[in-house]
């Protein structure tokens, strides 16, 4: 429902629309270009019908939905420039 809701507004008003999912149908159903963040950067954008194929491990684990792969639920230690008070 929330999907065509977003598609029917972006066409009716010709509005950009940015969403943030973790649903990757959702992503499938609306999106044009996807950008997959990961601890604060993009890792890989393009087009949605592409984010298959990216090439990316990161991108590749998530999208499929595997357990197993470079994404873990481990924090990521901090930048010298983060720990410096940024």
């Amino acid at each position: 429902m929330i999907d065509r809701l977003i598609i029917d507004a972006r066409e009716r008003l010709g509005a950009t629309t940015v969403t943030i999912s973790h649903d990757m149908a959702s992503v499938r159903r609306i999106a044009d270009k996807v950008a997959m963040v990961h601890h604060g950067v993009i890792i890989w954008a393009g087009p949605a019908e592409e984010m298959n194929e990216s090439g990316v491990p990161e991108v590749h684990q998530f999208v499929h939905g595997l357990a197993e792969g470079p994404l873990t639920n481990e924090k990521p230690a901090a930048s010298p420039a983060k720990m410096a008070g940024s």
